[in-house]
């Protein structure tokens, strides 16, 4: 039984073009042939196309599959080694062009247009997870508060982040010190805390009422890349993002923030 040409090409997820090319190169060129006289594939032909194919796959050129296909104990092995090394050269190549195109993205996503020297001073043991900033912008991204605090924090100079971050630091050393102490989340203590990070957030980002501030301090809870935005992962502790969420949520109840 053989296969018209019609056939292989369905088969193999190829062109009859294709075929016809590997046919008149004397890469595969099939001896069957039907009454009307028209070539057919058999079972050795195709499992020749499936070798020229895997070779075709790993970015062998078509000279190269055919010396291969020519004497394959003696040189297939040394082709693989050679492709191998280069396929591994690329990836590195690609793998560096991703760590290129996410540090641009970052910027993009989360406003910061500092040098990666200003960066790393600046912002010390906080970091931005690409994948966390990408997820916010899909989720809140058509909202205006979003939209909002991505334009301030891009308007922010160097001294505006370096301000900026040494608040949130020392809010941040006591909120460590209230939980360590065993702080009640719904105690004035606690809910000043709170309060203060609303205000940090309306200061340097975008109006805060308290249903948005407990909407945030949920993602806290929900979303271990929101809070290591907080608090470092190194500084945390267990319970610490549901002690804010709490303290928010309290700080909420307690209705109007004097300012």
């Amino acid at each position: 039984m053989g296969y018209s040409v019609g056939q292989v090409a369905e088969y193999a997820g190829v062109t009859v073009r294709t075929l016809h090319h590997y046919d008149k190169t004397g890469l595969l060129s099939p001896g069957g042939r039907s009454a009307a006289g028209y070539r057919l594939y058999d079972d050795a032909d195709l499992a020749r196309l499936q070798q020229i194919l895997f070779y075709r796959e790993l970015g062998f050129p078509l000279d190269e599959i055919a010396a291969i296909m020519a004497d394959p104990a003696a040189r297939a092995l040394d082709h693989l080694r050679e492709r191998h090394r280069r396929l591994n050269a690329e990836i590195g190549r690609l793998r560096r062009l991703v760590e290129v195109a996410e540090r641009a993205m970052e910027v993009q996503e989360t406003g910061v247009r500092l040098s990666p020297e200003e960066r790393f001073e600046v912002f010390g043991d906080v970091s931005f997870d690409l994948s966390y900033a990408t997820d916010a912008h899909l989720r809140w991204g058509a909202g205006e508060g979003y939209r909002q605090a991505m334009a301030r924090a891009a308007a922010h100079t160097e001294e505006d982040w370096r301000r900026l971050m040494a608040e949130a630091a020392s809010w941040r050393g006591r909120l460590l010190d209230a939980y360590d102490a065993d702080t009640a989340h719904d105690s004035g203590p606690a809910m000043d805390l709170a309060e203060e990070h609303r205000r940090h957030v309306e200061r340097w980002f975008t109006p805060c009422p308290p249903e948005t501030h407990c909407r945030i301090a949920d993602d806290y809870v929900e979303d271990a890349r929101a809070f290591a935005l907080v608090v470092p992962a190194p500084q945390q502790r267990p319970g610490l993002a549901r002690f804010l969420r709490e303290a928010v949520h309290a700080n909420a109840r307690r209705g109007a923030h004097p300012r």
